[in-house]
């Protein structure tokens, strides 16, 4: 028996996919422009497919499980669950219009010509807002349609805003924020759940400690009450004494988000010789 799982077949998100199974100890034999591959130390199986048929693969029960991005999903993926972000291929999905044109709410859009390669998500989202527009289906190019007056407005993934920018257009609504997330299918059975339940459990290390910093430092421990409040370790700090008398070893991690934060805290506390390591795994 083995788990099933759908990825790009080639791209950002294909590597991106391939990298976080590696980081889960999961090595695949794939050879080049091989379709189907198998993992040496897992049960599992990687089919290599393009992006917008993944969704009818875990519909139909051929795939179990799949690394997808979340606008595929909003698009194509109803009744598709979602076992686990995985932090990495973030976009949005954006409305953008002409530079020239003025903007003032969603209520533009009503009666435009709107080019996009996400018909069902842009339906949706003037169906909300009470807009009726007129779709028109492209697929690949999108940002094209307004020059060539094919279009009065484009729907389409945003990452960094650099195509929009060549094509003399401006982002002007934010319809959803996407990043790659572990997709199942509603057909998966109780066997294949069980090796999900492991795959599962090793990716969570993973982002976990993608998500965190060891840090180091010597404390003198008249300042060490001060410095523990501080810290948010996963549970309480390791404090180890110095060589030194009256100096304290901290051992800690702390989440990258708020890294800098605590680091200004706790020089201002009197820590010293902070030492700040990476974290390949947290299994907590």
């Amino acid at each position: 028996m083995k788990l099933r799982i759908a990825i790009q077949k080639s791209g950002r998100l294909n590597e991106d996919s391939l990298d976080i199974l590696k980081n889960c100890g999961v090595s695949i034999d794939n050879g080049k422009d091989q379709l189907k591959a198998s993992a040496r130390n897992f049960p599992m199986e990687v089919f290599y497919l393009r992006n917008g048929d993944i969704p009818q693969y875990l519909k139909d029960g051929v795939v179990d499980i799949a690394i997808i991005g979340e606008n595929v999903l909003f698009e194509k993926g109803e009744g598709i669950t979602v076992a686990e972000k995985l932090g990495f291929s973030k976009c949005k999905v954006s409305m953008a219009i002409p530079k020239g044109k003025q903007y003032t709410s969603f209520k533009d859009f009503e009666g435009k010509r709107i080019a996009t390669s996400y018909p069902n998500t842009v339906n949706k989202f003037l169906e909300q807002n009470g807009v009726k527009a007129d779709i028109h289906l492209i697929n690949g190019s999108v940002e094209i349609a307004p020059n060539i007056g094919l279009a009065d407005a484009i729907c389409d993934i945003v990452s960094s805003g650099s195509t929009l920018f060549k094509n003399n257009l401006k982002e002007v609504e934010v319809l959803l924020k996407s990043e790659a997330v572990l997709a199942v299918s509603p057909k998966i059975d109780n066997e294949r759940k069980v090796i999900l339940d492991k795959l599962l459990f090793r990716i969570q290390s993973v982002l976990k400690a993608r998500q965190s910093k060891y840090v180091l430092m010597n404390v003198p421990n008249d300042s060490l009450d001060t410095i523990l409040t501080i810290l948010p370790g996963m549970r309480s700090p390791t404090v180890l004494p110095l060589a030194e008398e009256g100096w304290s070893s901290v051992h800690t991690v702390i989440n990258k988000d708020t890294f800098w934060e605590v680091i200004d805290e706790l020089k201002q506390a009197g820590a010293e010789g902070i030492l700040v390591c990476p974290i390949e795994k947290m299994v907590l």
